[in-house]
């Protein structure tokens, strides 16, 4: 897959999830067996949104990048920041935060480090 291609797929990715955890939380969390009981939590939810639809937007905006010493760069943060994803979905299912569709989070990460490391490769 080009680039361009990657880029589009990843941050299409990341913009679903920060629309849904900004506009529908309480639908969301229910599902990874986090309750959200107060407006402090329902606001911490839409807080995360500001990272998630910050990746999409770093990913949508340079999806015209071509190969090169940027590209691999890019391509590198994005595997750090879903390697991050991995080990904190992966500790939050251990210790019992995350159940039920809790599962699907570390193995959404999982995919895009790989996803993004061959795409690194690739430079």
């Amino acid at each position: 897959m080009n680039n361009k291609s990657f880029l589009t797929l990843h941050g299409c990715i990341y913009l679903v999830f920060a629309l849904a955890l900004f506009f529908i939380p309480d639908l969301i969390w229910p599902m990874y067996g986090v309750e959200l009981n107060d407006q402090y939590a329902y606001f911490l939810s839409q807080h995360t949104s500001i990272f998630l639809g910050g990746i999409a937007a770093i990913s949508l905006m340079l999806r015209d990048i071509g190969q090169g010493v940027i590209a691999k760069k890019l391509l590198l943060a994005l595997v750090i920041t879903n390697v991050l994803g991995v080990i904190i979905t992966v500790y939050a299912g251990v210790k019992g935060i995350f159940v039920g569709f809790g599962w699907s989070d570390p193995a959404f990460f999982t995919l895009l480090a790989i996803l993004s490391f061959l795409q690194l490769k690739k430079q």
